[in-house]
């Protein structure tokens, strides 16, 4: 049984490839029915939760989800973190709040993808020749977990790429990020490019996005995924002035 959340699309393409390797099941956490209902695993069924990265920590939604599901009796679980680089501390949050339901958390991996946050200077979308680096070097490493996770493997530490000054980063950024960054107000669309075409609506995978009028207004329920950013064909969607000229993510490497 595996438990994805997915923004631009990244952690959905890692939960499929492995859901198809271990003949497993997806749930998708952005699903509000995934929470309201109790899940009973079968007899030597894995748990995973995978995710994407955002700010060196795992995004709200997951978190949330975490100390709310009703899963009854787990023995085992495992986590895969979906990053542009590496991790911080994420492995370590997750963990923490998989043990305080006293649950077991038994491996844990993350998976290098292509970079889809561009909200601040210096961040932007990979090259193409980087991206499809990332995603040839995510299938050998997929394959890897999933011969681990086959094997029922108990992990004393996780495989993760964790990244210089992690506690910066996982301490400090983060928590600031959460606080202050989860916020949609800086978006806006030019009117003259935007053709109403309503692929940020169905990108957004918490509802946050809406048309009206025939152009995307936002909600309060922003996760900082950029979707909507990236699935706009025609560019008219910004984050202020911090995504002017940059690239969009497309995941056309994804198979």
């Amino acid at each position: 049984m595996i438990f994805f959340f997915s923004g631009t699309g990244n952690s959905k393409w890692v939960a499929t490839k492995i859901a198809q390797s271990l003949d497993d099941r997806l749930i998708d956490i952005s699903d509000r029915r995934s929470l309201d209902s109790e899940y009973s695993p079968c007899e030597n069924e894995k748990i995973g939760f995978i995710f994407p990265v955002y700010a060196w920590g795992p995004p709200k939604v997951v978190v949330d989800f975490i100390k709310s599901v009703n899963i009854k009796s787990p023995l085992y679980i495992y986590f895969i973190c979906c990053c542009g680089d590496e991790i911080g501390l994420t492995g370590t949050i997750v963990s923490n709040i998989i043990k305080k339901r006293s649950w077991p958390c038994n491996a844990g991996f993350s998976v290098i993808m292509p970079n889809t946050y561009v909200s601040l200077p210096g961040f932007d979308i990979d090259d193409v020749v980087i991206e499809k680096n990332k995603v040839m070097g995510a299938i050998a490493r997929i394959e890897h977990i999933c011969s681990k996770l086959k094997e029922n493997v108990v992990m004393s530490s996780y495989e993760c790429h964790i990244g210089p000054l992690p506690f910066l980063k996982s301490r400090i950024i983060y928590p600031l990020f959460n606080k202050f960054g989860l916020t949609a107000k800086p978006y806006n669309v030019d009117c003259n490019l935007c053709i109403s075409c309503g692929k940020c609506e169905k990108a957004c995978s918490v509802g946050n996005v809406k048309l009206t009028n025939g152009h995307p207004v936002w909600g309060n329920n922003c996760t900082q995924c950029l979707a909507c950013y990236h699935a706009c064909p025609t560019h008219a969607i910004e984050y202020g002035k911090m995504t002017k000229n940059k690239g969009q993510y497309k995941g056309k490497y994804l198979d």
